[in-house]
């Protein structure tokens, strides 16, 4: 193959659902040793596209062609004997094994019915020495970082010989040094002839790292272009078909007083440990508070302590205006004023078998409003679910749909219309736009900047830098556990907060 000759060519692709035409005639190529980009929003069509190429799916029309020559891609096992590898933006590891045992999983043994882990740990040592992995065979997953996980991930690909990798949303959990070390890999691996198609929704990166960018609206290309010729803002406009706010526009600010206050907060984590370790935090009215840190230092058990979902150590006080809600159970804590939008939306935020409906009045479906003779009045209900999917602007065919079968960035404005309808006097919201398309982020902040206007305690969880530099009045790091440092946003870098989200703050 010369070195002209693309890795791949996916030329005139199309591909339907019942309803949905998720790509609409689309070509893609991508040469040796190059980074190309695919960029668009969620629902646009790229999973759809990168799904087929490691078969998942099967095209209904168009072509794949592999080194130049044609090719039928059925199953992920065929596009990993074809030389194809995909790291999936939520890790398929296997925390309780070593990162060799995960390596050999679903390989045969060179021993026959006897494993060869040392066979598999000399080859990673050999793989991590060629990309500057840094990477120790024996050791288990779950005592590793976010950032040594996904460097796993990508030695499970190289280990099966990939020479062209899907990386879908590789950032999204990273520490801003993590990013610039697996950059660093991921140019090593494009310096040796690997061909690389990176799928992200932060833009300062895409513009790093691509060689080339395509971007895809509504199942079709609507543009191809590189980083010297185009900037965030146009790349933000071709992804969305109009004028985007990349920065939020903040109103001054009218502080009011403490909302929601958390004194000597200590929670055990699953593992017993102690995950949150005597965190003290006032929130005020008309404030953002951001807690910026890498996932698994005591955020989730932390915002899960103050919804009512984990109950704190005994000494530890959390109250809503000077209501004590340590102890109280999640109806509770809702009746004191909280609204809660849980990190992992589908998991903990929304019924993925319960329509638009019934997800919006999953918390208020007792109050008196939707009720008549004792019955629902399905009338009253009708209205208001149209009204807040209106308002929140969710595309949605009707309000029947069930909610798994829309984009991510719909599911969150379907949660986010029900958390805040209820006038919260505190807003606990976690990961608020994580995977979220850049319209519906645009959307998500400004509802979140709303709250702010409106008097209430907003507390905002987010592993996204940009995210908390944009939104937060006052930043607070986690790690171990700890709040390591509180940072007024005016005297807030990037490099700053990211130091102090690996501990050396």
């Amino acid at each position: 193959m010369s070195e002209s000759t693309p890795l791949l060519q996916m030329r005139h692709v199309t591909k339907r659902f019942p309803g949905v035409l998720a790509n609409d005639d689309v070509s893609f190529d991508v040469l040796p040793g190059e980074v190309h980009t695919l960029l668009g929003e969620n629902g646009a069509g790229k999973s759809t596209l990168m799904k087929i190429l490691f078969g998942l799916y099967m095209p209904d029309h168009g072509d794949i062609l592999l080194r130049g020559k044609p090719t039928q891609i059925t199953s992920p096992t065929s596009a990993i004997e074809q030389r194809v590898g995909m790291v999936h933006q939520h890790f398929m590891l296997v925390p309780s094994l070593t990162v060799a045992e995960n390596v050999a999983l679903g390989l045969p043994s060179s021993r026959g019915i006897r494993t060869d882990l040392d066979v598999v740990s000399k080859r990673i040592l050999e793989i991590s020495e060629q990309y500057g992995l840094a990477v120790d065979p024996g050791i288990e997953i779950w005592k590793m970082s976010v950032g040594e996980r996904q460097r796993v991930e990508i030695i499970k690909a190289l280990y099966r010989d990939a020479e062209l990798l899907v990386l879908d949303e590789p950032t999204a959990v990273l520490t801003p040094q993590e990013v610039d070390d697996l950059f660093v890999i991921l140019r090593k691996m494009t310096a040796q002839g690997t061909g690389i198609v990176f799928i992200s929704h932060k833009l300062h990166e895409v513009l790093e790292l691509s060689d080339r960018i395509t971007v895809l609206r509504n199942g079709r290309v609507t543009g191809a272009t590189t980083p010297a010729q185009t900037s965030r803002q146009q790349l933000a406009e071709m992804m969305v078909g109009r004028e985007v706010k990349l920065a939020p526009d903040k109103p001054p600010q009218h502080l009011g007083g403490v909302r929601l206050e958390l004194d000597n907060v200590r929670v055990q984590g699953d593992r017993g440990t102690m995950a949150v370790d005597g965190v003290d935090l006032s929130v005020h009215a008309g404030e953002i508070v951001g807690i910026a840190g890498v996932s698994g230092n005591g955020q989730r058990e932390l915002a899960e302590s103050i919804a009512g979902l984990r109950h704190p150590e005994t000494v530890s006080t959390i109250s809503i205006d000077g209501v004590d809600i340590t102890h109280a159970n999640p109806a509770q804590c809702r009746g004191a004023g909280l609204s809660y939008v849980a990190e992992e939306r589908m998991k903990d935020g929304a019924v993925g078998e319960f329509d638009i409906s019934e997800n919006l009045l999953l918390v208020n479906h007792g109050e008196q409003r939707f009720i008549r003779g004792g019955l629902f009045d399905f009338n009253a209900i009708k209205k208001h679910c149209q009204r807040l999917v209106d308002n929140f602007d969710v595309k949605t065919p009707s309000l029947s749909t069930p909610i798994s079968s829309l984009s991510g960035g719909n599911i969150q404005k379907v949660i986010m219309a029900r958390e805040l309808d209820s006038e919260p006097k505190v807003v606990l919201a976690c990961q608020p736009t994580r995977g979220v398309d850049i319209g519906a982020a645009e959307y998500i902040h400004s509802q979140l900047i709303a709250q702010r206007s409106a008097g209430c305690a907003v507390m905002m969880i987010s592993e996204d830098l940009d995210e908390i530099l944009g939104l937060a009045d006052r930043i607070a790091v986690m790690f171990e556990g700890k709040i390591v440092t509180f940072i007024d946003r005016q005297d807030a870098t990037k490099e700053q907060l990211g130091l102090a989200m690996a501990g050396a703050g």
